[in-house]
């Protein structure tokens, strides 16, 4: 197609990353992934983002891997493979040690990679009708996208392993309840939710999101009193900011902080 396969818009503090190729259920090819790392990398290098919304357009999220151009590539598809895997998980990497919060709107299905996506974001909206699967193991191929760690993470590890051993298909529901998506909303609200979130994130205490993010993230990579010192650390940080200043002032005079993510 002609024309990015991501697009990005900024309006303020709100970054938009939108996987832009809807004829192709915004499957991830080369381009897609190599953009996608490009517009990551730019948000990182942007102290003036405070929320990042990552979405799909037309009907679907993302499904994944663009598995139709797999076809024809025989002995060659390892290659392509690693080829399309590197940037893309440099991407995710990014996303997920960005400061700013990375919301996920899921509308239609979320597949593969596209699954990946979902799960590395902190926030995940999802319409009603939407569903989600893994998809690899029904080609004979294994997990991407940073699946295989954020889902057991999220729903454990026995229920990842079904994720990726039956190719279960959840409905929004059922990913609501299994926590890897945060709420589900009727698919005609699912653009206003969505709005209403990051708007109300884009006004928070930017660097104290990404000390949050820091902790969750590597809560299960320490022992108990390596985590407390971590969590010292970050709070003593994150009250030497002008936010904490502003947020400890704004209690006690019983007024609605004004946070400057910084």
């Amino acid at each position: 197609m002609d024309g990015p396969t991501v697009l990005v818009e900024r309006d303020g503090g709100v970054a938009r990353i939108t996987l832009h190729r809807p004829d192709a259920a915004n499957g991830i090819d080369l381009r897609m992934a190599e953009e996608l790392l490009a517009a990551a990398t730019g948000l990182a290098d942007d102290p003036a983002v405070r929320v990042v919304l990552l979405t799909g357009s037309g009907a679907r999220f993302c499904g994944g891997g663009d598995v139709k151009a797999f076809a024809d590539l025989g002995a060659g598809l390892g290659h392509h493979i690693r080829e399309i895997t590197v940037p893309l998980h440099a991407a995710i990497s990014q996303l997920v040690r960005l400061d700013a919060p990375v919301v996920c709107a899921v509308q239609g299905s979320a597949a593969g990679a596209g699954l990946g996506l979902v799960a590395a974001a902190d926030l995940v909206l999802a319409g009603e009708s939407a569903k989600f699967v893994m998809a690899y193991t029904g080609i004979g191929l294994t997990p991407d996208g940073g699946s295989s760690f954020f889902l057991p993470r999220k729903v454990g590890t026995t229920r990842a392993l079904e994720l990726a051993l039956t190719n279960r298909v959840l409905s929004a529901t059922e990913a609501c309840d299994w926590g890897l998506v945060t709420r589900v909303v009727p698919d005609a609200e699912l653009a206003d939710a969505t709005e209403a979130m990051v708007a109300a994130l884009a006004t928070g205490p930017t660097r104290a999101f990404g000390a949050v993010k820091r902790l969750v993230h590597g809560s299960l990579e320490h022992t108990l009193d390596q985590h407390l010192a971590r969590e010292s650390e970050e709070m003593a940080r994150a009250g030497s900011t002008a936010d904490a200043t502003e947020g400890v002032a704004a209690f006690v005079a019983k007024r609605p902080p004004e946070f400057r993510g910084r």
